[in-house]
């Protein structure tokens, strides 16, 4: 598997954790992932001792630390996975993606953007786009 497989094998194992997040509360806060020199997935959540209902900044700050160290011991790639409002094209309105920021120990790096509406109690996704992601894990 190349750099660009494995990390688009790591981001669809985090997606459905989002998604089950999204319809069970409309909501979720920031988690990641990372796969480990053996391959295995392992999916990681962040806490702020200091408060039960941390700002996701923090909790983003904390997983990026948390994953930092992870790929000291070996991992193969690393994703953070969280929440934004993107302004929508050809509209002054705003909406919600998800926002999944993968590295690879490889040198790849992306960020992907799934735009959502929870319509019914479901989500429903709009067109996914990708740019290229800054290098802020293995470093």
């Amino acid at each position: 598997m190349n750099a660009k497989e494995e990390s688009e094998k790591l981001m669809n194992a985090l997606l459905p954790f989002t998604k089950q997040m999204l319809q069970r509360y409309g909501e979720f806060y920031p988690h990641g992932g990372y796969i480990d020199a053996d391959g295995k997935i392992t999916l990681v959540g962040a806490q702020d001792p200091d408060t039960d209902h941390p700002k996701s900044k923090d909790l983003i700050y904390i997983l990026r630390d948390s994953l930092r160290q992870a790929c000291t011991r070996g991992c193969r790639a690393a994703a953070i996975v969280f929440d934004v409002t993107l302004g929508q094209a050809n509209s002054s309105r705003k909406g919600d993606a998800i926002q999944i920021c993968i590295e690879h120990v490889d040198g790849y790096s992306v960020e992907v953007f799934f735009p959502y509406e929870i319509v019914d109690g479901q989500v429903v996704y709009g067109k996914t786009f990708a740019q290229a992601g800054k290098h802020e894990i293995f470093t």
